[in-house]
């Protein structure tokens, strides 16, 4: 299992997913443009020292990265999505995407994806931030799967 983004808009944002794929031990792969000049620097206040213990695989763009999927489900977390995550059946080797903070995923995007699911939340609540989003589509694929890394307690 893996997190991907497209095209993300914010460091911060990137830093925070990058700490949560290093305590789960999964790679993460940036699908670029992004929205800010991509360097260790930008990332390092949101993932602190995490970062450097990140997987991280960059792609230049859409197309590069899709090269790579290898059979993998895309699984695409979206508000617009039909499927609800508690009622989603994750796979070991599924790939998280999420889009654009700004923009979310265009629409060949979400043509491309294998699945499309949501996180449901309380009315009137448009969408949490994508690091969080990402945090808990993860975990809940990792338990699904049980894929969770060995740790201490």
């Amino acid at each position: 299992m893996r997190i991907a983004l497209y095209q993300p808009d914010m460091a911060g944002n990137v830093g925070a997913v990058l700490r949560t794929t290093a305590c789960f031990c999964v790679q993460c792969d940036i699908i670029e443009p992004c929205g800010f000049p991509f360097s260790e620097r930008a990332l390092r206040r949101a993932g602190m020292d995490y970062v450097a213990h990140a997987k991280i695989q960059r792609h230049t763009d859409w197309s590069a990265f899709l090269e790579t999927l290898n059979g993998a489900r895309l699984v695409l977390m979206s508000s617009k999505a039909s499927t609800a995550l508690p009622a989603f059946a994750f796979r070991p080797d599924d790939v998280i995407l999420m889009g654009s903070e700004s923009t979310g995923a265009p629409p060949e995007v979400h043509a491309r994806a294998d699945a499309r699911v949501y996180i449901p939340m309380g009315a009137g609540f448009r969408s949490l931030n994508i690091s969080v989003s990402a945090g808990i589509a993860l975990a809940e694929g990792l338990r699904q799967t049980q894929q969770f890394p060995e740790g201490t307690v």
